[in-house]
């Protein structure tokens, strides 16, 4: 198929892109005139100048395209709360699926998150069902926004458009140059004790998201969900399991929530600088544990244990020398 790609030149969606062109896929990758295409050298795509919120643009890289992958959003830290957030996210959504109307109806492939689909306040595994919880919750913009960017994409379902979500969870990989995830993994390992919060999440290869990713196009069912995660941990798990990958020894330290909410509150408040990106707290105090059960029945798709998803993480954060 010709697949056209938002989002394509970075941490997931190049390797979306990899695993298209190994595929037999032809590939039309939407990037700003700005954007980094570093993560696709040497991968075969034809280019389409634009941006989500362009809905020109986007037809005129749409036009002749058998199906559509959608990434392109905003999720570095930094960003997380930006005012921009809406634009790009519910109303850059909203622009693919009019495209894709209007270009025959496509089969698109919206990438949301597991932040669409719940959390919890103690562990507990969610599935595709989970009724949202979220709405009423303070700084988590990112995870509004992607829910409604979902509704947005069952109302169209309900109006005949072809269209699946997939929800990937705390994806880990090489070349994470923005430091998404691997973040966690620096502050790890350079921390003596280690500060973690009382949470948890799914961790995920990015080659395994990627995958589910592209066989959603391939196979998954109109107006579905399905989550791509892996293997369920605590904070305090993942941060002994890349102790223990670096063969480091170090104190891990898990902190009640109320204090570390109520510390980064005042420290905000009072703009004071803290050893921590207090937009990670709304999240990392929360449980994101979630079932892709789903994914590997329909999908065909397996995700690697935890050990196997840092391992190579790690691996590359060495190599690049932001550890030792």
């Amino acid at each position: 198929m010709k697949v056209f790609v938002t989002g394509g030149n970075g941490f997931i969606g190049s390797v979306v892109v990899r695993q298209l062109a190994t595929d037999g896929h032809a590939v039309v990758c939407l990037l700003r005139p700005t954007s980094s295409t570093d993560r696709l050298a040497g991968l075969r795509y034809q280019r389409a100048d634009g941006d989500v919120r362009d809905a020109g643009s986007l037809r005129a890289g749409m036009a002749g395209c058998d199906a559509v992958i959608h990434l392109a959003s905003l999720s570095s830290w930094d960003l997380i709360d930006s005012p921009e957030m809406k634009d790009v996210v519910l109303g850059g959504t909203g622009n693919v699926l009019d495209a894709a109307k209007e270009l025959g109806n496509p089969r698109v492939v919206f990438v949301s998150s597991v932040t669409a689909v719940g959390a919890t306040p103690r562990p507990e595994t969610l599935d595709e069902d989970a009724p949202y919880n979220l709405e009423r919750e303070r700084g988590l913009t990112y995870s509004l926004f992607k829910h409604q960017a979902e509704a947005l994409c069952r109302d169209a379902v309900g109006r005949g458009q072809n269209i699946v979500v997939v929800n990937p969870a705390e994806v880990y990989g090489p070349n994470d140059t923005a430091f998404i995830t691997s973040s966690n993994l620096i502050d790890f390992a350079k921390s003596n004790p280690v500060l973690v919060c009382r949470g948890g999440t799914s961790v995920a290869f990015v080659d395994d998201v990627a995958l589910g990713i592209v066989r959603a196009m391939e196979r998954g069912r109109a107006g579905e969900r399905y989550i791509l995660g892996g293997q369920n941990l605590t904070l305090e798990e993942l941060a002994q399991e890349t102790l223990s990958i670096l063969e480091r020894k170090a104190r891990v330290w898990v902190l009640p929530n109320p204090i570390i909410r109520a510390v980064t509150r005042i420290a905000t408040a009072l703009h004071i600088k803290l050893p921590y990106n207090p937009r990670v707290i709304p999240y990392a105090t929360r449980y994101w544990f979630m079932d892709s059960s789903k994914a590997q029945r329909e999908l065909g798709v397996d995700f690697r244990a935890a050990r196997a998803t840092l391992e190579p993480t790690l691996a590359w954060l060495r190599e690049a020398g932001h550890i030792q």
